[in-house]
């Protein structure tokens, strides 16, 4: 870009003595014009007709020059406008130049919108999704990206729109439903959901594939707020449950059953919304890429150094520690235990293979130097909640390894994207109460009968939610 001044041209001497002469040349020949029309009968008048018609040409000439002006632009003229194809790339759309999109354009938080999730149903006809369309053109509604779900009878189009803050979810469904959408679901959206859908799936594959215990987390990415359950086939008993699923799966409206590749079955339930068949076939692709990978957990280690001077490791646990967590159960008292299970010491082994299986959660083991596990610390998908659990043997316990697992534990709820966690106890156990007071996080407390249900919410989200209900401090 070209400055002022080095754009101003040089100044000649020249130039300045030509317009002089011409300046004493023009004078002349209006004085002699003058003498001689003004001596005249009709002299004043003609020289005022003159005047009059040499004004009328000036203004015309300047006119004329302003709007046919040939000037070279200035330096504001070097600047694309927003929306203009720069050199070697394209345009902006309207709805990226207000501010919206992927790319690093800014989203949800633009002042003035508003993001939108929306799902309706419009019959399979030629001008339906048109009529859709022009309906939101009509509120000033972007729409950023769209996926259509085919039905036996009729088609779920699925938006995500940008709209204006002012428009109430009331009056988009309504204009929705008159242009011939129906069933219509709206909730708000996020940045999050700015990512379109073949990238989130692909994500999800891939943390499914390096953790076993992922496919649970990754079903509620996948199809958005919803319960899931996994129903073995066996209890912690040894009795049959008669928890089965065909091969190809179960898709009931807003309940789907999928088998569960170690046994027994997935349950997903979205009462709110009833599942595609389009989702069921994704969620379907999961469970199946689970199930050909077979049992896996990252094997990460993490060497720490005890007050005392003693070393422990702190890595993933499953079930192919079984045997050392059952020796570990040998050497607990009757009370830890007891503090640990809520119920008949001698049933305490017959949990172990159901808790160190990655499909219910995430399971983290201490071993010391020697290779001996003397702690585990459990993170339970519950439903909609999350459990932690400790259990520390004797030996090792007031030496901060218990604060340790739960912050642990904690960190990779939060990673998974949970609201809450909570714990079961008893009030007599004072550890577990003072390893959950230095979380420094909100904390639930329900007392029932001895029993103690202490809620930790990790987010400002999950302090709406209520606490954790009373009939699991009694079971």
């Amino acid at each position: 870009m070209t400055s002022a001044k080095s754009a101003r041209r040089p100044h000649h001497w020249r130039r300045d003595l030509i317009e002089l002469a011409a300046l004493f040349t023009a004078v002349a020949v209006a004085d002699a014009i003058a003498n001689l029309i003004g001596h005249q009968p009709d002299g004043p008048y003609l020289l005022m007709g003159s005047a009059v018609a040499l004004v009328a040409t000036a203004a015309f000439h300047t006119w004329w020059a302003r709007r046919h002006s040939h000037a070279p632009p200035s330096d504001q003229a070097d600047v694309a406008p927003v929306g203009a194809g720069a050199a070697g790339g394209t345009g902006t759309s309207a709805g990226e130049a207000e501010g919206t999109g992927e790319g690093g354009v800014v989203g949800a938080g633009e002042t003035g919108t508003t993001l939108w999730r929306m799902r309706t149903t419009v019959l399979d006809a030629p001008g339906s999704l048109a009529a859709l369309c022009t309906a939101l053109a009509g509120l000033r509604v972007d729409i950023l990206t769209l996926q259509t779900h085919p039905l036996a009878q009729g088609t779920v189009d699925e938006f995500l729109l940008r709209a204006p803050a002012s428009l109430q979810a009331q009056e988009l469904s309504r204009k929705i439903a008159a242009a011939g959408g129906a069933s219509t679901w709206i909730e708000r959206a996020d940045a999050h959901d700015l990512v379109d859908t073949p990238t989130r799936v692909l994500s999800l594959a891939t943390r499914t594939a390096l953790d076993a215990a992922e496919l649970p987390l990754a079903l509620r990415q996948l199809l958005g707020r919803c319960t899931i359950h996994s129903l073995p086939a066996v209890s912690v008993t040894g009795r049959a449950t008669g928890q089965s699923a065909p091969v190809e799966g179960v898709l009931e409206e807003t309940v789907m059953r999928l088998r569960d590749p170690s046994g027994g079955v997935i349950s997903v339930e979205r009462p709110y919304l009833p599942f595609t068949p389009t989702e069921f076939a994704r969620a379907r692709a999961l469970v199946e890429l689970d199930a050909r990978l077979g049992p896996r957990v990252p094997r990460s280690e993490d060497v720490l150094t005890l007050p005392e001077g003693n070393e422990i490791t702190v890595r993933r646990a499953d079930q192919g520690d079984l045997t050392a967590a059952r020796a570990m159960h040998d050497r607990c008292s009757q009370d830890t235990l007891g503090l640990r299970y809520h119920g008949p010491v001698a049933d305490a082994d017959r949990y172990l293979d159901h808790l160190l299986s990655p499909r219910f959660g995430r399971t983290l083991a201490v071993q010391t130097a020697s290779g001996r596990l003397v702690a585990l610390g459990h993170l339970l998908w519950d439903g909609d909640e999350t459990e932690v659990a400790l259990l520390v043997e004797d030996d090792w316990q007031r030496r901060g390894i218990g604060s340790e697992l739960l912050r642990r534990l904690v960190a990779l709820a939060e990673e998974a994207g949970c609201d809450s966690v909570y714990a079961v106890t008893q009030s007599r156990n004072t550890g577990m109460v003072a390893a959950m007071r230095a979380l420094e996080l909100p904390l639930d407390y329900q007392i029932e009968e001895g029993t103690l249900v202490i809620t930790a919410r990790l987010s400002s989200e999950g302090a709406a939610r209520p606490s954790a209900p009373t009939e699991r401090a009694r079971r």
